[in-house]
C-alpha cells in the first residue's frame, strides 16, 4: 500500500484534506501532519469534532511568529517526520506557510510533491500567500488546479507537465455536508449579507479595516461578519464608531454553521479566495 504524507495547518486545508482522506481510506496509508499554524479551537479542533476527521498522526505547535521563523520551524520538524516515515508522496494544499514548508522539505528530499489548488494567482507579491503558492507550484511534481484559469496561469509560467484540472475539492466537502444532513440552521430571520476577512494585507492595517467596515455599513441589509482570529485583537478598536450600526458580529464560525449561513445567500462580501470559489461553483 502506498504511503502519502499530507500536510495541513490552516482551516481551509482541513476542508480540502477531508474529501481526500475519505477517498483514501482502505486504499492508501495516509499520514497527516498538522503544523499547528491555526491554533484557535474554532479554527482547527472543531473540524475533527464536527466531521469525524481522523486525528493527525503528528501534531506540531507552530502557530504565530514571523513568517520566516514559523516556516523554518515547520521545515525542521517536517523533515524529521519525513525521514522517519519515508512516504511515497507529500500532499500540500493551498498557499499557507505550512504549504511552502512541506513542499520545500519534500522537494529537497526528492519526494514527489502534489499541490492541490495549484495555479491560483492574485499577482500581488506583497501578499505572503502569493509567494507561497508560486514557489510551491514551481517545485511540485503534480499540480491539481480548481479551474481552467488556474491551469492557464501555470502554462504562462512554463508549467505544463503534471498539471491536472480537477475542479474544486472544497465543493466535495460542501456536497458531503449537505448529503449527510450536517447543516445547522442559525437563528437569523432577516435578510443579510455575509462578510469575512482574514488576509494580512487587509486585517493588519487598521485604517484599511475601518474603510472596509464603513463601506459594509452603507449596504441596505445587515451584515453578518464572522470574526477571524486575525481580526480579534483589533476588533474592539474598530467597533467604537457609533455610526457603524449595520454590522452584526459572530465569533469565528465553525465549518457547518459557516456553510449554512452562506448557503441561501446571494450576497457574500469577502476577500478570501476559498469562499469566493465555493460560491461560484455552487
Amino acid at each position: 500500500m502506498k504511503k502519502i504524507a499530507a500536510i495541513i495547518g490552516a482551516r481551509p486545508q482541513f476542508i480540502k484534506h477531508y474529501p481526500l482522506e475519505l477517498a483514501a481510506r482502505n486504499k492508501i496509508n495516509m499520514i497527516t501532519i498538522h503544523t499547528g499554524q491555526h491554533y484557535d479551537e474554532n479554527m482547527s479542533k472543531v473540524f475533527f469534532d464536527q466531521l469525524g476527521m481522523d486525528r493527525p498522526g503528528y501534531m506540531l505547535k507552530h502557530g504565530g511568529g514571523h513568517h520566516g521563523a514559523q516556516t523554518g520551524r515547520m521545515m525542521m520538524e517536517i523533515e524529521e517526520i519525513l525521514l522517519l516515515e519515508r512516504p511515497d508522496m507529500v500532499v500540500v494544499y493551498g498557499d499557507t506557510n505550512s504549504t511552502l514548508a512541506g513542499a520545500l522539505v519534500a522537494s529537497k528530499m526528492h519526494i514527489p510533491v502534489a499541490h492541490i489548488e495549484a495555479g491560483l494567482r492574485s499577482y500581488n507579491r506583497s501578499m505572503p500567500e502569493e509567494i507561497n503558492r508560486v514557489l510551491t507550484d514551481h517545485i511540485s511534481t503534480w499540480l491539481f488546479t480548481p479551474s481552467h484559469l488556474a491551469k492557464e496561469n501555470l502554462a504562462k509560467e512554463g508549467i505544463k507537465k503534471g498539471v491536472y484540472e480537477i475542479g474544486d475539492i472544497m465543493k466535495d466537502m460542501v456536497n458531503h455536508v449537505t448529503r449527510n444532513g450536517l447543516l445547522r440552521k442559525p437563528d437569523m430571520q432577516e435578510p443579510y449579507y455575509y462578510a469575512t476577512l482574514h488576509r494580512p494585507y487587509n486585517v493588519d492595517n487598521e485604517n484599511r479595516m475601518r474603510n472596509i467596515l464603513d463601506a459594509l455599513n452603507k449596504l441596505k441589509r445587515k451584515v453578518v461578519f464572522a470574526i477571524h482570529p486575525e481580526v480579534k485583537p483589533i476588533w474592539p478598536n474598530l467597533i467604537l464608531n457609533p455610526k457603524r450600526t449595520q454590522t452584526s458580529v459572530l465569533l469565528t464560525l465553525s465549518l457547518i454553521l459557516r456553510i449554512w449561513v452562506m448557503w441561501p445567500r446571494q450576497n457574500v462580501c469577502l476577500q478570501t479566495a476559498g469562499v469566493c470559489r465555493r460560491k461560484r461553483t455552487g
